[in-house]
């Protein structure tokens, strides 16, 4: 079991000058970090490699920042299903360079693309050919491709880990795999420990977060349940800690979050993995006690 954190938790965007952000999440105890690429970031693969490598820590690259709408692989425009294939081979390239282990996310489709519609016969096969597309090229890069299903608010093609599964089956690449995310499997599945048996065979990561993107611990999850059954899987498993740092201007309400869950992103981490290496196996879980608030008080972490 690999822990590690996305970038989100302290910085709205990725720069140079983000660089010190590996020496922080190695000195929290993290294995891994997941940066936000996207058109609006320059990323010199060079120096990040270094650093990654220096301090034996897992890069992942996932598209979340200035990811145009129109770089959809399974958009109804083949012209936007062929620039969507370019646009995620060129952060493939760079993903390669910079060591990165792993390119995660709704790389199916695009965030925020919800066609409230029956699906054209076509949709899913054409999305799946081109997703095998990518794994080959990701293949070629020692990459692996992994598909995160997200909540029905998100995106309308792959929701839960039964349909991740179906579209993966279609794609017929073995270079694709899945992550989960707890905050969006709040809204799309009922039964925790059956999501994850649902996706064993492909299980690469989880994001990790309560039901409000919290630290985990206290909230609606179901955490025992979910690593119970993760170690039933016994998938070498990435579970990354997620959410928006409240703390910096607009970031978070831009993102959808309209109340401070996440001010300071040490804090984060240090709640959220304490409790979740508690709920893997090495100590009993604590009993956490979430601090009262009203709603302007942000939560205690």
């Amino acid at each position: 079991m690999l822990f590690g954190a996305h970038i989100f938790l302290w910085t709205d965007h990725w720069s140079d000058a983000s660089l010190p952000l590996l020496d922080r999440a190695a000195s929290l105890g993290l294995n891994a970090l997941e940066i936000a690429v996207g058109d609006d970031i320059t990323l010199n693969p060079a120096p990040l490699r270094r650093r990654a490598q220096s301090l034996n820590l897992d890069l992942v690259l996932s598209p979340g920042a200035g990811w145009p709408m129109h770089a959809d692989i399974s958009d109804d425009d083949p012209a936007n299903r062929a620039f969507g294939l370019n646009w995620h081979k060129h952060w493939l390239d760079l993903a390669a360079d910079a060591g990165a282990v792993a390119y995660t996310g709704a790389v199916y489709g695009h965030p925020g693309q919800v066609r409230r519609r029956i699906p054209p016969p076509d949709e899913l096969p054409r999305t799946a050919e081109n997703l095998h597309l990518l794994a080959q090229y990701a293949s070629e890069r020692n990459l692996k491709l992994v598909i995160e299903p997200m909540s029905h608010f998100r995106t309308h093609l792959v929701n839960t880990p039964e349909q991740a599964m179906r579209l993966i089956d279609l794609a017929d690449h073995p270079n694709l795999a899945i992550l989960l995310d707890t905050y969006h499997m709040i809204t799309e599945v009922r039964d925790y420990s059956a999501a994850v048996r649902a996706a064993a065979p492909r299980l690469w990561g989880l994001h990790a977060c309560e039901n409000d993107r919290g630290a985990p611990g206290g909230g609606l999850v179901p955490w025992d349940a979910l690593m119970a059954a993760l170690r039933e899987s016994s998938a070498d498993c990435h579970i990354f800690m997620e959410s928006y740092n409240s703390s910096i201007g607009d970031f978070a309400v831009a993102r959808g979050m309209f109340h401070s869950i996440c001010p300071d992103g040490d804090a984060f981490v240090r709640q959220g993995l304490a409790f979740l290496r508690a709920c893997w196996g090495q100590m009993q879980p604590p009993t956490p006690h979430p601090t009262p608030r009203t709603r302007n008080q942000p939560f205690q972490t």
